[in-house]
């Protein structure tokens, strides 16, 4: 039998080779699990945009061409004036039965390329018995740009008006101040109508050939 002193010293040989070999088991492995280490993401420099070009919003740009729009379609309208008298102001008496009763001077523009005639009817919407005609004058030349002051364009017929006579009649208004609208309409056509005609025979005839319109208010009162 083992003594007592033996027993002790071969227990603990055995407890410490127990030791180192737990230690070379967990040595080995620590460096079997060591830690893979990833190559860090390469990084991308933020895009330099100091120099982005200016953008143009939407609107801006419909609103530009909303613009350029309107401009060409009153450059492209057919319009009516005279030297005589501006829009809605007053017409001078020379042009009315207190004077010379004579027709003022008219300029007539952007009249349409493919007309075939103009139409011109002067009337007064005032009149206590209603609309009263002063003068009609159609198959005017499309290329007349200008009717002078007491004249008529060439090759021009003039109707009947309300004073039961062909030719320019002026404002003669029996009271207050009346609104006199000289109109002229592009036709696509000539009317086969002869002197004797109305401004009524004249609406009915170019009714479905205007092309396009203007007109022009001047007001008289007498004195």
């Amino acid at each position: 039998m083992y003594s007592h002193s033996k027993l002790r010293l071969l227990i603990t040989a055995v407890i410490a080779t127990y030791f180192l070999f737990s230690f070379s088991i967990m040595t080995g492995c620590q460096a079997t699990a060591a830690p893979e280490i990833t190559a860090a993401p390469e990084t991308t420099s933020a895009p330099d945009t100091t120099a982005a070009p200016e953008t143009t919003s939407a609107e801006a740009v419909l609103e530009e061409d909303t613009e350029e729009t309107e401009e060409e379609i009153m450059e492209e309208a057919m319009k009516i004036a005279s030297t005589a008298f501006k829009p809605d102001e007053m017409i001078p008496s020379k042009y009315t039965c207190d004077g010379e009763n004579v027709n003022p001077q008219l300029n007539i523009s952007g009249i349409p390329e493919d007309a075939e005639s103009l139409v011109l009817i002067v009337d007064d919407p005032d009149a206590p018995g209603g609309t009263w005609v002063h003068w009609t004058v159609w198959n005017i030349d499309p290329g007349t740009n200008e009717i002078a002051e007491n004249s008529i364009p060439g090759g021009a017929i003039e109707g009947v008006t309300d004073f039961g006579v062909t030719g320019y009649g002026g404002p003669c208004p029996p009271s207050g101040t009346h609104r006199y609208f000289f109109k002229v309409y592009a036709l696509d056509t000539t009317l086969d109508l002869d002197s004797s005609a109305t401004a009524k025979g004249v609406e009915d005839a170019m009714q479905g050939h205007i092309l396009d319109s203007a007109e022009l208010i001047g007001l008289y009162e007498r004195g």
